[in-house]
């Protein structure tokens, strides 16, 4: 790692600061602050001097809802890793939702510990790369508002300017995580024009199920990001021959989550990032991350999981060397209707999957 991470871990017992602090100066990557209350953390977290906050939450000094809400008020940018038991999983979705980035379970496993911390720290300069391209592009719009004002007498010109310029800036800022997303894809060569052919599976299915134009666009556009959330997981997990243990399971299933969380700041997206945020989730509530089920989740991202699971099934992969034929990957879909998948969804799958 180039650069140094600073983490501010907040628990109650200084002893497994410690131990935590020898442990990580073996890769001498991080340094570590210590805070043993809610309060005096918040205070220091002002500073934007931590990219890592590394807390139990259930500390005696306030609510764990009310713990997560007051650091990320603190420094919104600031990537928070829960430390929580075994018996408190049910906090998990909860936490997520306040913008908990992920979970590590006590007693601590500091061989555990070390990766997440680092991808948590890749995350955070990532995040702020791309809030300071945002920054900049509405200090761009905020300086041709100014000159509008300063030229009333066009201002019809000028609007029409400002029009081209923020359309200039959106596809400029669309097509830079276009650009990732498909890097992402190009990291293993199995996954290559994985997020296109899903894009042209869905658009059909979209299309065949009478979506308006601009549903279909956004179908669109999330299957092309869909998986851009594993720029957080490690390329050992993603390409892994064999079956993935629990722990790599998990930061698998965190993709849609940190995808999500990436594409945020691009508030024009809209609906987009909701997609992508959904597209592992299952008709019978099976999925993840949220675990939703049935007409609550977007029927755009019914429609990509569809997509996302034919395409998957038909294709070379490290953990599958011979792909399915394309009739049993049908067939497979078909047996999964009305559990995994959504049936309306299923049924115009059928329809056009001859084209595909």
């Amino acid at each position: 790692m180039n650069e140094k991470t600073n983490v501010l871990m907040i628990a109650q017992s200084e002893d497994i600061f410690a131990k935590v602090k020898n442990k990580l100066a073996e890769n001498n990557d991080f340094v570590l602050r210590f805070e043993s209350s809610l309060e005096p953390a918040v205070s220091a977290l002002r500073s934007g001097d931590f990219q890592i906050v590394l807390v139990d939450p259930g500390m005696a000094d306030g609510s764990y809802v009310e713990s997560i809400k007051k650091l990320k008020k603190a420094d919104p940018g600031a990537v928070i890793v829960a430390i929580i038991d075994d018996s408190e999983a049910f906090k998990k979705d909860i936490l997520f939702d306040l913008g908990v980035y992920d979970f590590i379970i006590k007693p601590l496993s500091f061989e555990n510990l070390y990766p997440l911390l680092t991808n948590a720290g890749k995350l955070h300069r990532f995040l702020t790369l791309l809030n300071k391209q945002v920054h900049s592009l509405k200090e761009q719009n905020n300086a041709l508002l100014k000159q509008n004002q300063l030229l009333a007498g066009r201002i019809e010109d000028s609007a029409k300017s400002l029009s081209r310029l923020y359309e200039a800036l959106r596809s400029t800022s669309l097509h830079t995580i276009k650009v990732l997303a498909q890097t992402i894809d190009a990291r293993d060569h199995y996954t290559h024009s994985h997020s296109e052919n899903v894009a042209r599976y869905a658009a059909a299915i979209a299309e065949e199920m009478g979506l308006s134009a601009k549903d279909v666009e956004n179908v669109r556009e999330a299957c092309e990001l869909h998986d851009l959330g594993k720029i957080g997981i490690e390329d050992n997990i993603l390409s892994k021959p064999s079956s993935l243990t629990p722990l790599e399971w998990d930061q698998i299933k965190l993709h849609p989550v940190i995808g999500a969380k990436i594409l945020e700041p691009l508030t024009f997206l809209g609906v987009v990032i909701d997609l992508v945020r959904q597209h592992h989730e299952h008709y019978n509530g099976s999925g993840y991350p949220q675990g939703i089920k049935g007409d609550t989740i977007l029927l755009g991202a019914r429609i990509i999981h569809v997509a996302d699971a034919y395409e998957a099934m038909c294709a070379v992969r490290a953990y599958r060397p011979h792909p399915l034929t394309k009739e049993e990957a049908i067939a497979e879909i078909e047996r999964n209707s009305g559990t995994q998948f959504d049936p309306d969804v299923v049924k115009a799958f059928l329809k056009v999957v001859g084209s595909f």
